[in-house]
């Protein structure tokens, strides 16, 4: 899991794309993407460069991307079209890291937005609201080359997003703007299709069947999975009042990723199990699970009408996971 480090600012930045503004050139650069499956087995580093900064200040977090691409190309211009089949930059939030009632925003190099709320992975049972939308977002892309001209090579194109705090409200469930300390889940990906040059123009790389080439998908905080909608495996950005000329502030790695782990472990085991059986396992004893032998203890499973209910039980804290997948602390 990876952590960034976002700093408050005085001054907002232009939004133009250019993230050459004095608040983003205080900001860290993340580190490079990586491949969504992460480094191992068959997975394959990136071939181009992306990496994200984050500023934020009392009405806005600020959202900066820099992607190197020889050949900048877009072709939708519709809002709220499946961006992604356009190569694309991607933005998850999920504030309270309960892995439910999330928020994704796409955005391609015409600066066309695709941005949707989804109540629940689509493991759990989504679907996405597509009609929900950013109310006062600012939006800019700017390419270091030539859109769409394929007779040349271009240097790449960045990404700037200003999105007005309100949007991660969700209606008065989370309490906005984050506080110093605060840590939300994140995490960004990037989409990048094979093409090829026909007749001047850039087209997509089919397979003899004639279909698209599969994409590339490359990330901050790897998945292990080509699948973006595994919010426990983002990352985490924790936020900071102080500037980071202010001095060096620690990046804390969250204290309940352990815990939230074990559950995680027992919700995955239990829907392996009804694959298998076609009914939830009653007992831990039935999930065969090799667990942290410390943790291991506090884990207690309960069945109930329609599921099941798991917790861990640490100090005064309750924590749970159902068959809905959603993670929580009473």
């Amino acid at each position: 899991m990876r952590g960034y480090l976002a700093y408050e600012i005085a001054t907002p930045p232009e939004i133009d794309g250019r993230l050459d503004d004095p608040g983003w050139a205080a900001a860290p650069w993340s580190e490079p993407f990586v491949d969504i499956e992460g480094s191992s087995g068959d997975a394959a580093a990136p071939r181009w460069e992306t990496r994200v900064k984050l500023i934020w200040d009392a009405g806005f977090l600020y959202v900066g991307a820099e992607l190197v691409e020889p050949h900048v190309w877009g072709t939708l211009t519709q809002r709220d079209t499946v961006i992604y089949y356009d190569n694309d930059f991607e933005l998850f939030v999920d504030p309270d890291g309960d892995t439910h009632r999330y928020f994704e925003l796409e955005i391609n190099a015409l600066g066309t937005v695709w941005d949707l709320f989804l109540a629940r992975p689509y493991r759990d049972g989504g679907p996405e609201d597509i009609g929900w939308d950013i109310d006062g977002l600012r939006s800019a892309v700017w390419v270091d080359g030539t859109l769409n001209r394929a007779d040349d090579q271009d240097r790449g194109w960045h990404v700037e997003l200003a999105i007005p705090w309100e949007a991660f409200s969700d209606s008065g469930r989370t309490s906005v703007p984050p506080q110093d300390g605060d840590q939300w889940r994140m995490n960004f990906s990037r989409v990048q299709w094979e093409t090829e040059v026909v007749d001047g123009a850039y087209r997509k790389q089919t397979t003899p069947e004639g279909r698209p080439r599969p994409e590339h998908n490359w990330v901050w905080s790897p998945q292990y999975a080509v699948n973006m909608h595994l919010p426990e495996m983002w990352g985490v950005v924790q936020f900071s009042s102080r500037t980071s000329a202010d001095g060096e502030v620690s990046f804390i790695p969250p204290m309940d990723a352990s815990v939230r782990w074990l559950l995680r472990r027992a919700y995955y085991a239990q829907r392996g199990y009804h694959r298998m059986h076609g009914r939830y396992a009653d007992t831990l004893e039935e999930l065969s699970l090799a667990l942290d032998p410390v943790l291991a203890p506090t884990l207690t499973l309960t069945s109930t009408p329609d599921g099941y209910d798991l917790r861990s039980t640490i100090g005064e804290s309750e924590w749970h996971i159902t068959d809905e997948g959603r993670i929580w602390k009473e």
